[in-house]
């Protein structure tokens, strides 16, 4: 086992101090953890890491999944769905230059509303079938409930067959895990000869990163344990036996959002529902409109980073290699 000490990438115990943070954006603990580099390999990394059962103390109820909603969110949802369709657009194209036919396996589906979408957009006689996987039980329940196969299980024990995958898809998974490499020897495992791989995750290397510093939403403090740069992600990408085929640093739901969150969390309509912040009707549309409003003016600085490869977050494809 990997000392919480040594670099995962490296092994290297040489590291140095960025900053020390906390928890800004759920408010689940007031303990400081460091933000340490490897002095060797230059990964970024959350020192000292929580223990597992620390760890499960950091995640609210309903972490990134939506509980069956009332009427008043039927907006919210909306824009959910508006905001995911560059995701889709990756995959598709993915899919599309593949060929392959299989199964679709969404690590980490939350609600399942990556996979409800990407159904809907599918011809009838798609050889494609979605199916969630995700930490939460009741995350897999909810997605179930939408209509979305969904499993509790990690991606060692997915309930589905080597060589069975068309695609795998983990959208914020990588940077959570104590072994990304273990999850990314699995995909390669399941994926069919030709299937592809899509993960995303906070870019270290972005503006928003050297504006916020200790800020930055896409920190997450203490939940993400590993802050990728994008060449951090290829070589580990390359040690587990896959080659990138593209990438893209810009995705609507997550860039603009997450600079908006950096700037005042305490208005992130997701984080306000976790904390259970206790708002009238009309105290909670303002805020929702104030998050929209710098959410949008937000939108022209991440276009801009993300043209300059710089974007807050990153987006891959990659396929075994032969």
């Amino acid at each position: 086992m990997v000392s919480d000490a040594e670099c995962p990438a490296c092994g290297s115990t040489e590291m140095r101090t960025l900053f020390s943070a906390t928890d800004r954006l759920y408010r689940t603990t007031d303990k400081y953890f460091l933000i340490v580099e490897c002095r060797n390999c230059r990964l970024i990394r959350l020192h000292p890491q929580p223990t597992p059962m620390e760890l499960r103390q950091y995640y609210p109820p309903d972490y990134w999944f939506v509980p069956e909603s009332g009427a008043a969110d039927t907006l919210e949802q909306a824009y959910r769905r508006f905001v995911l369709r560059d995701h889709l657009r990756f995959v598709e194209r993915a899919l599309r230059e593949s060929g392959e036919e299989g199964i679709i396996l969404d690590v980490g589906c939350g609600g399942g509303l990556f996979l409800q979408m990407l159904a809907e957009r599918r011809p009838r006689n798609s050889k494609l079938k979605g199916i969630g996987l995700d930490f939460s039980l009741d995350a897999a329940k909810v997605a179930s409930r939408a209509g979305v196969p969904a499993v509790c299980a990690t991606l060692s024990r997915a309930p589905v067959a080597p060589g069975s995958c068309a695609a795998i898809t983990m959208f914020h998974v990588l940077e959570h895990l104590y072994d990304p490499s273990s999850y990314l020897e699995s995909a390669r495992e399941l994926l069919r000869p030709d299937g592809r791989l899509i993960v995303q995750v906070p870019n270290a290397a972005c503006w928003q990163f050297l504006l916020f510093g200790e800020r930055w939403n896409g920190i997450d403090v203490p939940r993400h344990l590993i802050d990728f740069r994008q060449s951090d992600l290829e070589l580990l990408l390359d040690h587990c036996g896959f080659e990138v085929l593209r990438s893209k640093h810009f995705s609507l739901r997550d860039n603009p959002a997450g600079m908006a969150t950096s700037f005042a969390p305490g208005l992130d309509p997701m984080a306000r529902r976790m904390r259970g912040v206790a708002e009238s009707a009309r105290m909670r549309l303002l805020r929702d409109l104030l998050y929209l409003a710098l959410t949008a003016i937000s939108v022209p600085f991440t276009l801009f980073e993300a043209a300059c490869r710089a974007g807050s977050t990153i987006m891959i494809e990659a396929r075994k290699k032969s």
